[in-house]
């Protein structure tokens, strides 16, 4: 009798005590369903895997708020695939919160059948825009302590995501306020040439899938961006070729509607209304240019942002810049709980 009373006193002991502090921050593998992305061609999944990084504390202060950036990862990634390869995602969120801006850090999956659809909208691919800006902040606000409100909500991304963080942001204005461009891809007009065109035309569904990381990358904007719903082939894609061997103009048309040097003067507030606005870039990346006539053409229409030309290539920095200048970019820009 004694001792069943002892084991109930523990028992109770027990259960009194506090959890365990969450001492560093915490990674944990969601899937979040995104009507957005449902019924496109590609049969890419609605359901999405979306890493969330919780900061140190998140469990034992169950009332505390968190600011919340998003980070959109690059053309031929995942999150897993940028975990591994480029930035250490508990060890920025760790750093950040060390330095008194705990916050939380979401990083969906932004793949699709041809490597990535560049957050992008069209029957093809299915409407990863959509997903970024509305489903997948609804959801980490509604299951997450966040403080929801634009204020307290970044979003940044490296390379195609830096292009999906200025697409995201400009057509999609008062979700996000502060935004951080890594490194973008695909800021200038591309062009579809009939070279190109008869390329794509002649590759079976067996060479796009072994296709290299450019060729492929050309095909999977075409299809985001010129998409045909009623193409007989496998990409549901309009390369525009003629039978004369000329571009139709409205297939490029399309595509450059889809550059953010080309739409900016539509978009031009949701720019200029940002708290922040920063991008950077190696000065040996092959982006440089795109990067270089974007900048121009903000300059020209006035507006405000943050740029650092570093040393460096495409990739080789990414993890440190992340680190150490997109995080606390957003400590300064974005709002906490007692602000």
């Amino acid at each position: 009798m004694l001792g069943k009373i002892a084991f109930m006193l523990g028992l109770a002991a027990a259960l009194a005590m506090p959890a365990a502090a969450q001492e560093t921050a915490r990674l944990t593998i969601e899937s979040v369903h995104s009507p957005a992305i449902e019924g496109n061609l590609e049969n890419n999944t609605a359901e999405r895997e979306v890493y969330v990084i919780t900061p140190p504390g998140y469990d034992e202060e169950p009332d505390a708020q968190y600011p919340v950036v998003y980070f959109l990862h690059g053309y031929w990634g995942s999150p897993e695939r940028y975990a591994e390869h480029h930035i250490d995602f508990t060890g920025a969120v760790d750093k950040a919160a060390a330095a008194g801006h705990p916050m939380i850090l979401v990083v969906p999956n932004g793949d699709s059948k041809w490597k990535g659809a560049f957050y992008s909208s069209g029957p093809t691919v299915g409407d990863y825009e959509g997903f970024i800006a509305h489903d997948l902040v609804s959801w980490i606000d509604a299951n997450y302590r966040t403080i929801a409100d634009p204020q307290s909500r970044g979003l940044s991304g490296h390379s195609m995501g830096g292009y999906g963080t200025a697409r995201v942001a400009m057509k999609n204005p008062g979700i996000f306020s502060s935004i951080y461009m890594m490194s973008a891809c695909c800021l200038d007009p591309q062009v579809m040439t009939p070279q190109m065109a008869q390329q794509i035309e002649r590759m079976s569904q067996e060479e796009v899938e072994n296709a290299e990381f450019f060729q492929l990358a050309a095909i999977s904007t075409l299809v985001a961006w010129s998409p045909d719903p009623s193409d007989e082939g496998f990409l549901k894609a309009d390369t525009g070729l003629r039978e004369d061997g000329t571009i139709d103009p409205l297939v490029n048309q399309r595509v450059a509607a889809n550059a953010p040097v080309v739409i900016l003067p539509q978009y031009l507030r949701s720019l200029t209304s940002l708290d922040g606005f920063a991008m950077d870039i190696g000065d040996k990346d092959f982006l440089l240019e795109g990067n270089r006539i974007w900048r121009e053409e903000l300059d020209r229409f006035g507006v405000d942002y943050e740029f650092e030309l570093y040393d460096g290539d495409h990739t080789n920095r990414v993890g440190e810049r992340f680190s150490g200048h997109v995080l606390p970019f957003f400590a300064e820009h974005l709002e906490g709980p007692s602000e």
